[in-house]
């Protein structure tokens, strides 16, 4: 891909992933993410909770699953080429659509002030996971229009941190998309990072296969063998 078609196909410089999970960045966007990464843009994660509940051994104490997790998401984040990883510790499960974390995401912007903001479709019919509703409208809702009001949460501009407008939301697991992002050569890439979840994928033997499938599932009547969906929302003006 020459220098004019990354421009043409990723136009700004700054993504912001905001994820409930552990895992949800790779298995959703690896493919995505690398291939930013590769092109020379600035990821940064915002890791919701630590995923404390991601076993379903009884012995395992919620706080050192908790510990093994982050660890595993910063090496899976060091293998796509993650600028940073931040963990805002909300418990696994529990995560609420509140103003407390509104607030958390909204400071989160306005510190690495994205031109993108990719997290979870809330809006996708029969989306179970609350947590990944409760993130994916809880960013919304800081994205617009609180991370751009002065009256939204103005003890953050007290400590100087400006009023941000994000260009574009992506939407991850969406009902209709309307982007596709070929990762067809960023793949490897995808799976070589989903295997740093080793508490969730194990040795993560038919991994690749059972990935490889969905994403050329996903490519279906698009002029590349796979790809990452997503459902674009514009809103800087």
């Amino acid at each position: 891909m020459t220098e004019a078609q990354t421009d043409s196909e990723f136009p700004f410089d700054t993504y912001l992933l905001v994820v409930a999970h552990p895992d949800d960045t790779e298995f959703s966007s690896g493919g995505t993410v690398a291939k930013l990464a590769q092109h020379g843009k600035r990821v940064v994660l915002i890791q919701v909770t630590s995923g404390n509940r991601g076993t379903s051994d009884r012995t395992v104490r919620p706080q050192d699953i908790a510990a093994v997790r982050e660890a595993e998401q910063q090496e899976a984040a060091r293998r796509l080429g993650i600028a940073e990883v931040v963990f805002l510790r909300y418990p696994d499960g529990e995560v609420p659509a509140d103003l407390k974390l509104r607030g958390d995401i909204t400071r989160m912007i306005r510190t690495h002030r994205p031109d993108v903001v990719l997290t979870h479709d809330a809006f996708r019919p029969y989306a179970l996971h609350p947590d990944h509703r409760n993130v994916g409208i809880t960013t919304t809702d800081a994205v617009y229009p609180c991370a751009r009001d002065p009256w939204a949460y103005p003890e953050q501009l007290d400590e100087g941190l400006e009023t941000w407008k994000v260009a574009e939301i992506w939407y991850f697991g969406p009902e209709h998309p309307d982007r596709y992002v070929d990762i067809t050569e960023s793949f490897e890439a995808k799976i070589d990072a989903l295997k740093a979840h080793v508490s969730q994928v194990g040795e993560g033997e038919t991994l690749a296969e059972r990935m490889g499938d969905r994403a050329r599932e996903i490519a279906e009547n698009q002029p590349f063998e796979m790809a990452e969906a997503f459902k674009v929302i514009q809103l800087r003006r």
